[in-house]
């Protein structure tokens, strides 16, 4: 059964920019989708974020995982423990490493292993800006994109792609949907 997962960042909620909207096509065109409030979302950690996501959804050939932010790493350490390839992963705003002038964040794993988080997606897609004032700009995104492959969407004065601080409601994300629905029976 064709399945997502959306995966807020830090400080949000599934009510968060573009989050219902994906949500609400996705379900359109036939998709189960789990938006979970993921915990202690101010100072998001992966020992806590990883274990709720790995204990509270199923994944299997038909998942999509589509994460904001700080759920971008959370989707890099899901594929690095799953037993399963997913179908489809779309990173808006991705980053892996420590973001500008913070030495570490608890959401980041110390290493990744990339040929096993690799080996457990059939595509991924990566989506920065090349203005994000978080960090999370079109050279992070390049830096991911080397390790992981599949596609880079670099978009242009585009920020953080939903952030209050910044006064970026993006309350609508077509591009996410239109790539779902491109990558439903290509993979």
């Amino acid at each position: 059964m064709k399945n997502a997962a959306i995966f807020h960042g830090t400080g949000g909620t599934p009510n968060h920019f573009w989050h219902p909207y994906v949500k609400q096509e996705l379900e359109k065109l036939g998709y189960e989708v789990w938006l979970p409030q993921l915990p202690n979302t101010d100072k998001p950690a992966i020992n806590e974020w990883l274990p709720f996501a790995l204990d509270n959804k199923q994944f299997n050939e038909d998942t999509v995982l589509i994460g904001h932010s700080a759920g971008c790493p959370l989707i890099l350490s899901i594929l690095g423990k799953i037993d399963v390839k997913i179908r489809l992963a779309i990173m808006v705003a991705a980053f892996y490493q420590p973001l500008d002038n913070i030495d570490k964040e608890p959401i980041l794993q110390d290493n990744y292993d990339w040929e096993k988080i690799r080996a457990h997606c059939s595509h991924s897609i990566i989506i920065n800006s090349d203005n994000d004032p978080w960090g999370c700009n079109d050279n992070t995104g390049q830096s991911l994109f080397e390790k992981i492959g599949g596609d880079l969407i670099i978009r242009h004065g585009q920020g953080h792609m939903g952030s209050e601080k910044f006064k970026q409601p993006y309350k609508e994300f077509p591009l996410l949907v239109n790539l779902v629905k491109t990558f439903e029976g290509n993979i």
